[in-house]
């Protein structure tokens, strides 16, 4: 870590990056501070090793656990040096709310507001903490004509042929009405759901009776009168036909105000779907649900997430940071620890995916989905996994799980079968640690082997957890080379540097990666693309589905019996 780089994009961040009102503004006060001298840009300056994820997070679950006098001292501590963060007014006011002093909790409110945050975060919450102000006079005289019904969302998920879902939190219950308009006519079909308490707030509103491989545009009703203009999809190809397609992916998106922007160039990619693979918005406190929830909803709030979400189908699974703590595990038992199984409910609260793992019976956050000729298989890599230093063999998967994906990869027919971890699959990727499929030696080998003796061609791994972009190549002595392909930098700050072994790599800004699948082709291939925050492309590399089949073993085999 080179602890004379400063973060040059701390100074921009309280005055326009906060809630994204471009670079303009940004580039303006840097020159300025430059001009200033050294000292004045030493005082607004964070080290680069700063993860600003973690104070405000810090600060809510303090308050959230009786400390709201401790979460006050080192929030005033921050606004010292960074007078005009808005998430440490927000966390003043929620440390103020929770002790009653209304009056000083409006003042960190109104200070969070000026700084840009929208006045829906107050109403988002977490509203048992917010409730002594948001149930008073003063509150509801400020706020009076400011609020906004849709609180998050749109977020467009599980796009199929005939169907698509969509995901939105509001401000009460209400009923909610999506009007979909196929493109080109002027007919449309409305779709009902309703929010409550009970899923705090949010609904997953089912689209269906939709046509394959169709455009299609929808707005949002609350209760009949607000009505948002808002998204755009396109249906998928029915299963098994030929395509091309482009998805995204990448995990590390912890909540860095000045690399929110990633969030746009990711819109203007024209993905067909993303892939979120885990450390998504970065919570470490499995017992405490007020701050996991605050975690989702200051993510959810930004404008340049809800600027990407309405129109690409996003797909979610999770890692150590979203479900438990660093390199932490759940183990075997379904329900110990206690907090697992409330953990998980309040990620289903936050996507729309196709399903989460076994449901009630055996909750996770693993499901699969297909489009057109493609399969995409999505690990839940935490909730049963076993503590490599306890267990002899430990398990990541799980048996069940791990039974799942087996009947998933035998019984598909699809050109390309994608199997997503949140931890990288190749050796080595992090050295030492046995946070990585490196700790479950025999069960990633149990799975390679699988896929060989079952003939299984067309097996493509993606990863995350590295706060890098990375390909690897697996060589197999008894099978094709298998390719990991690692992405988890999108918004993070902390960095982990390049390793050996790897095809290529890139760590010096935040990252995505990128798959461009032509199944159309009499060598279906997908070209996987690393591409920068700034929309560079980094490295590419093409695979072939003729590099990832047994065919000449099988040629080899016949000359033999010959």
């Amino acid at each position: 870590m080179h602890t004379m780089n400063v973060k040059k994009y701390r100074i921009g961040i309280e005055v326009k990056e906060l809630y994204g009102k471009g670079r303009f503004i940004y580039l303006m006060l840097l020159g300025v501070c430059f001009m200033l001298g050294s000292s004045a840009f030493a005082q607004n300056t964070v080290q680069e090793n700063e993860q600003y994820k973690k104070r405000p997070t810090n600060a809510m679950a303090s308050i959230a656990q009786g400390n709201p006098d401790e979460a006050i001292k080192n929030l005033e501590a921050y606004l010292v040096s960074f007078p005009n963060d808005a998430e440490s007014y927000y966390c003043m006011a929620v440390a103020y709310a929770v002790k009653n002093e209304v009056s000083k909790a409006m003042k960190h409110l109104k200070r969070a507001m000026a700084a840009g945050m929208p006045a829906e975060r107050f109403i988002a919450g977490p509203r048992t903490l917010l409730e002594n102000v948001t149930k008073s006079k003063e509150f509801k005289d400020f706020i009076k004509g400011k609020l906004k019904r849709l609180v998050h969302g749109p977020l467009l998920g599980d796009v199929t042929t005939t169907t698509a879902k969509i995901w939105l939190r509001t401000d009460n219950d209400a009923q909610i009405t999506i009007s979909v308009l196929e493109e080109g006519r002027i007919i449309s079909q409305k779709f009902e759901g309703n929010t409550s308490s009970a899923t705090d707030f949010t609904t997953v509103v089912q689209l269906s009776g939709l046509k394959p491989f169709t455009d299609y545009s929808y707005t949002v009703e609350v209760d009949g009168s607000e009505l948002v203009n808002n998204g755009t999809f396109k249906t998928t190809k029915r299963k098994g036909q030929p395509l091309q397609l482009k998805v995204g992916f990448g995990g590390g998106a912890g909540y860095t105000p000045w690399f929110e922007r990633m969030w746009d160039t990711l819109a203007v990619q024209s993905f067909d779907a993303f892939f979120l693979l885990g450390d998504n918005v970065y919570i470490d406190y499995p017992e405490v649900p007020e701050a996991q929830k605050y975690c989702y909803y200051r993510r959810q709030s930004r404008p340049e997430f809800r600027r990407f979400t309405p129109n690409v189908p996003i797909y979610a699974i999770w890692d150590d940071h979203d479900f438990t703590v660093n390199d932490g595990e759940g183990g075997a038992a379904i329900d110990i620890p206690s907090w697992k199984r409330p953990v998980w409910n309040v990620f289903k609260n936050q996507w729309a995916n196709p399903y989460y793992g076994g449901g009630n019976e055996r909750p996770g956050c693993w499901f699969d989905f297909s489009m057109g000729d493609i399969d995409f298989i999505m690990l839940d890599c935490r909730y049963y996994r076993e503590n490599p230093k306890e267990v002899g063999n430990p398990s990541m998967l799980g048996e069940y799980q791990k039974k799942w994906l087996k009947e998933k990869l035998k019984t598909s027919t699809a050109t390309f079968k994608v199997i997503s971890s949140s931890v990288p699959w190749a050796k080595n990727t992090k050295p030492g640690s046995d946070d990585t499929w490196d700790g479950f030696p025999k069960e990633r080998e149990e799975i390679f082997s699988f896929i060989e003796e079952n003939k299984i061609e067309g097996v493509l791994l993606l990863s995350a957890d590295r706060h890098r972009s990375d390909a690897w190549k697996i060589e197999r002595e008894n099978g094709y080379a298998l390719y990991d392909l690692m992405s988890s930098k999108l918004t993070n700050i902390h960095t982990h540097k390049l390793m050996e072994g790897s095809l290529f790599a890139y760590n010096k800004e935040c990252s995505f990666g990128t798959l461009e699948f032509d199944t159309t082709v009499q060598d279906p291939s997908v070209t996987y693309v690393i591409k920068n925050i700034d929309n560079e492309e980094i490295h590419k590399m093409t695979i072939f589905k003729s590099q990832l089949d047994f065919k000449e073993e099988i040629i080899k085999n016949i000359k033999g019996q010959n």
